[in-house]
């Protein structure tokens, strides 16, 4: 199968199942290929102005698709999975976007043998530059891999990489994006200061934020050659490394990862526990 030819539903109708869609339109996927379900109008309108079929029914969706993107809330999940469970069948690969919801647990909710794939997508994919990291259950096979990459080549980067790694992905970019933003309206503030009016400032920063991350992107180096490069001895930006350094900017910034991947294993704890004692 490929992806000019795939059903893709989606139950949840939220920022990331609006951003991959916009993806996969972008691609290969036509808007009639592609259904979405949500329990209120309140996020519908955006995808009708796609052209996309909606509804209020999550097994009208299952019923209709090949690729079933399951983007609720991880609380929500156990939830949606025992209300499809009867409708999925080996036509069906369902991939969950819910943080901290095992494959183990995705697995054990829908019917044995069912192919499943965990994806940790990011905001930016609503503007088709996300990083996306995915890994594949016990049934779901490479060429099950391939067609999910194939699906959001256009959403930005796709990798796949083994399940302990999805926890650490949410701490370095899910929750990263929200670290550069701070550090974005710090260099923006720190402007602000020196003069700078508010608005440009803002508009300066986040240009110098995207500039640095495309330059890095592109030309391959590693951060710590770019940043040198940047440095001239005696110059400003040695200065401002300085005291960015005095402010513990580097041990404060892997602590952030650490914390915010350790939230989400034990977010992934609770969900797995709970399933079971809803049986």
């Amino acid at each position: 199968m490929d992806s000019q030819s795939i059903s893709v539903g989606f139950i949840g109708a939220g920022n990331m199942a609006f951003g991959i869609v916009k993806g996969i339109l972008t691609g290969n996927v036509r808007p009639m290929n592609v259904k979405v379900s949500a329990p209120s109008l309140r996020n519908l309108g955006r995808f009708k102005e796609m052209n996309i079929s909606t509804t209020h029914s999550n097994t009208e969706v299952v019923c209709t698709c090949d690729v079933l993107f399951v983007a609720v809330k991880p609380h929500l999940v156990a939830t949606v999975l025992r209300e499809i469970s009867h409708h999925v069948t080996d036509r069906h690969t369902i991939v969950s976007v819910a943080a901290g919801v095992t494959l183990a647990t995705l697995e054990e909710l829908l019917p044995e043998g069912s192919r499943v794939i965990r994806l940790m997508p990011n905001l930016p994919c609503v503007v088709l530059q996300g990083a996306l990291l995915f890994t594949r259950g016990t049934h779901a096979k490479q060429e099950h891999g391939a067609l999910l990459c194939s699906l959001l080549q256009r959403c930005g980067l796709v990798e796949e990489g083994p399940e302990a790694w999805l926890d650490i992905h949410t701490g370095l970019s899910g929750s990263g994006v929200a670290f550069v933003y701070l550090f974005a309206e710090a260099l923006a503030e720190g402007a602000v200061k020196m003069g700078m009016p508010g608005a440009l400032a803002h508009r300066i920063a986040s240009q110098t934020v995207r500039g640095a991350g495309q330059l890095l992107l592109e030309s391959d180096k590693h951060p710590a050659q770019l940043r040198s490069e940047v440095c001239t001895p005696g110059g400003t930006t040695i200065y401002g490394l300085h005291a960015l350094e005095q402010g513990g900017v580097r041990a404060s910034t892997m602590a952030a990862v650490e914390s915010a991947t350790e939230r989400a294993r034990e977010l992934g704890r609770k969900t797995a526990a709970a399933p079971g004692s809803m049986k």
